[in-house]
């Protein structure tokens, strides 16, 4: 039998593994090298090693781009919508502008803590130094904010200080953004108006983090008539709405009446949309979004999506700024009228429930006058939209939701309406209690201090609303030199700050304060879950708050250590000793403060941010050895300092 062998003219086995051994990877096709080095496992150090090993893989990683177009979409994807798929970039600049950003960016949020670590929790305030540092930088802002949300993207425990201040100032560039979209949308003649647009921007604006654009809220109602147009088609398949685009319907109310009721059909009784009764006062019935999501809302937020929604369908309603309750009017007359008995009142709040003029006056209890029942435009709909807000936040209970609240709808407010002195004072008051300061309105009072004065260009911005108060209204000079004298104290104070007192558990004062900053608690009496970030020997509030509390009747009343507890509900309180045992469980707090003091939740504790351990230096080495006590098991990482920035 013959044997098989390799034929004339083919290589043999030995001569392909010998040709094989001899091939380097330079040797590869470019387009090959560049398929390789496009790799999701190989980093961006990796391809600066690879490129500096010769001439030809240099040339693959930066001759096309393609290497680091690829490095650029795999370690950034959020990005990829501010570049046009078929144009060409040099990405390995690309690269580095965004890297260089990010440095900086996270350098500036590193050094937050430090600068403004405050004992006073659940107190809003915007970091101007920090946001005026961040323009100079002449940076895209697009690229600020991805590298902002790629700290807060980061590992859930850890880094917590750095992404609470990542996230105060994610919060506020949005807001910026989203005013000057709003400045733009005012400054539009009122007939281009949308009232959508103005509700989606003032829903942005109280929600900046949140994923709320124009066009999602428009691809929702944009479903929403299509279940209508079914449902129309039903009663009349040739009706003009059903056309693509609508037809009108101004001449003929027969058509609009048909129109009407699908609305109604569809969205109060197909999707159950309602008036929210029972939780009138929540800021989410307020928003549009929300309104979207949990169907319910107040008068004017129903109306705003049933106005809309109308308008759709070929049907043109126009809002009524009534008092307490508003509504929207159609016109029962063809070529359009000014009587108010010529127009149907439709209650949105009420399932679109169509009044009469007098009949409306039910709906508050009394009488008013023919103006009430006058349309009004989509500017003067976003003051009333705002000013609920505003009244919702002043009725708050004084934590931080309600104080950041009440800032941006007065922010809101006086960008619409910048001249309202009433608003402009609480403004003052309100930004100086919290230590936020908002842009220059005017000219510098006469008396403030000199703009080359320490700390003093943030505190002369309040002194400016002030100055701008002065002018609009003289009478209120009184209110004003009031806020001016404290506002120059608070400067003065600002200039010698005292540095905080450290607590050090080993002073005699301190020997009966048995738990540390960092330890899980649990309420004995109410039962909620709390986290320790401070304490005191003895109980420090006043003998009104004292008497009000009851403390009195403590086993060991106020002279005992009272400890300041973050609460899982979101509160801030400040609980008696002898009223607090350690969790049998530990379990996250999701508290939004919880970054301003701690920069990592280790499974059984909250390890304190050098800020806390500043203010507390022994308490760290005290929580690990309770964590040890109480969990039966070493804590990773004890030997060595916690720190987060």
């Amino acid at each position: 039998m013959a044997t098989s062998g390799a034929g004339e003219g083919q290589p043999s086995l030995n001569g392909i593994i010998a040709e094989l051994q001899t091939k380097k990877l330079t040797d590869l096709p470019s387009e090959l090298l560049e398929l390789i080095l496009c790799s999701p496992v190989l980093q961006h150090v990796d391809v600066c090693s690879v490129s500096r090993c010769c001439k030809r893989l240099h040339d693959v990683c930066h001759g096309r781009g393609q290497v680091w177009g690829s490095q650029f979409r795999l370690r950034w994807p959020r990005l990829q919508r501010f570049y046009r798929q078929n144009e060409s970039y040099d990405w390995l600049r690309e690269f580095k502008t965004r890297h260089r950003v990010g440095i900086q960016i996270r350098r500036t949020v590193e050094s937050i803590s430090k600068r403004f670590y405050t004992e006073v929790p659940c107190i809003g305030q915007v970091l101007g130094d920090t946001f005026a540092e961040i323009k100079a930088l002449g940076m895209p802002e697009h690229l600020c904010e991805d590298e902002l949300l790629f700290i807060l993207d980061s590992d859930k425990r850890k880094s917590l200080t750095l992404k609470y201040y990542a996230k105060k100032i994610l919060y506020f560039l949005r807001q910026q953004n989203i005013l000057r979209s709003l400045k733009t949308f005012l400054e539009q003649p009122a007939e281009r108006q949308s009232a959508l647009e103005g509700a989606v921007l003032v829903d942005r604006y109280c929600n900046p983090l949140a994923d709320i654009t124009l066009e999602s809220i428009g691809s929702q109602l944009d479903d929403i008539i299509e279940k209508v147009k079914k449902a129309l088609k039903m009663k009349n398949p040739s009706h003009p709405s059903l056309r693509i685009p609508p037809g009108p319907l101004d001449e003929d109310l027969e058509l609009q009446q048909q129109a009407v009721c699908a609305l109604n059909c569809v969205l109060y009784e197909q999707l159950q949309f309602k008036g929210n009764e029972f939780d009138y006062y929540n800021p989410l019935n307020s928003y549009i979004h929300q309104v979207l999501l949990r169907r319910t809302g107040i008068p004017i937020s129903l109306s705003v999506l049933y106005l809309t929604l109308a308008g759709k369908l070929g049907v043109r309603l126009q809002p009524v700024n009534f008092p307490n309750h508003f509504l929207l009017r159609w016109c029962q007359k063809p070529r359009g009228s000014g009587d108010i008995y010529d127009f149907v009142y439709i209650d949105a709040f009420g399932k679109g429930k169509q009044l009469m003029a007098k009949e409306c006056e039910y709906l508050i209890g009394h009488q008013v006058a023919a103006d009430y029942y006058s349309a009004i435009n989509s500017t003067e709909l976003l003051l009333r939209m705002v000013g609920n807000l505003l009244n919702i936040g002043k009725r708050g209970d004084g934590n931080e939701k309600s104080y950041q609240l009440l800032r941006d709808s007065l922010d809101l407010y006086l960008t619409i309406n910048p001249d309202n002195v009433q608003y402009l004072l609480l403004q003052a008051r309100l930004y100086f209690h919290l230590g936020i300061w908002p842009e220059k309105v005017g000219p510098p009072l006469p008396d403030s201090p000199s703009p080359s004065s320490p700390l003093t260009l943030l505190s002369r911005q309040v002194l400016d609303i002030l100055q701008h108060i002065r002018v609009l209204d003289p009478s209120q000079h009184g209110a004003v030199g009031y806020l001016v004298q404290h506002t120059l104290e608070h400067i003065e104070h600002k200039q010698h700050p005292e540095a905080p007192e450290a607590k050090r558990r080993g002073a005699p004062e301190h020997l009966e304060v048995q738990y540390s900053v960092g330890l899980i608690m649990k309420h004995k009496r109410s039962g909620y879950n709390c986290v320790i970030y401070g304490w005191d020997p003895k109980c420090t509030m006043s003998q009104e708050w004292i008497t009000t509390m009851r403390v009195q009747q403590l086993s060991n009343g106020a002279n005992q250590p009272f400890y300041n507890v973050l609460v899982q509900d979101g509160t801030c309180r400040y609980a008696a000793q002898e009223n607090l045992e350690p969790h049998s469980a530990p379990l996250e707090i999701g508290h939004p403060e919880v970054g301003r003091y701690f920069s990592e939740f280790s499974d059984t504790h909250y390890v304190a941010n050098e800020a806390l351990q500043a203010r507390y230096p022994e308490d760290t080495a005290e929580t690990l050895a309770a964590v040890r006590d109480l969990y039966g098991r070493p804590e990773p990482g004890a030997a060595t300092a916690h720190r987060d920035m």
